[in-house]
């Protein structure tokens, strides 16, 4: 069995996995259409986590896969973060929060950024390593997208031209 350790890739991967998986509830609970997606979506995090606690490479793998994908979609693919940022504006403007559905992006998108942050340290901080790292990071970048794209299939597949869109964004969206 691995060593355990609360060091700080563990803090910050595990404080940004709790802030998404805030989010993707707070999601949830305002568009409950989402739910089933959000519910699995948020065991990545738990995973990437209690990988990470273990000192295990693959949560750092999966960690890093999950949290890229979704920054990387919410920041060029659809207009989430954007929207999120004027309607944050607007609200510091007003002092009225009116679109908390866009909003709640945010904090998603900076949850993600600690998990990445948090995911890169502690591959810095491996003792050893290896040339096959480079062979199973993309092999957990693969599955995790391929779970991320099975449970948006499953539980909503109107999400799923998001993924062509990752690839090129000038890709039809089917």
């Amino acid at each position: 069995m691995k060593r355990t350790e609360f060091s700080g890739p563990v803090l910050l991967i595990g404080s940004g996995s709790a802030l998404f998986i805030v989010v993707l509830w707070l999601s949830a609970y305002l568009e409950p259409d989402i739910r089933w997606l959000h519910f699995f979506q948020a065991w990545m995090y738990v995973a990437a986590v209690v990988l990470a606690w273990r000192r295990s490479r693959w949560g750092y793998f999966i960690g890093f896969s999950a949290a890229v994908f979704w920054d990387y979609g919410s920041l060029f693919v659809n207009s989430f973060l954007l929207s999120g940022l004027h309607w944050l504006a607007r609200a510091l403007e007003t002092g009225e929060l009116q679109r908390v559905d866009q909003v709640v992006s945010v904090p998603g998108w900076i949850g993600n950024l600690l998990v990445m942050i948090g995911c890169i340290w502690g591959v810095a901080r491996l003792p050893e390593k290896r040339a096959a790292d480079v062979a199973r990071f993309v092999v957990a970048f693969v599955l995790t997208t391929a779970f991320f794209a099975g449970i948006i299939a499953l539980c909503q597949p109107r999400y799923l031209s998001l993924f062509a869109a990752c690839l090129h964004p000038h890709w039809p969206k089917w």
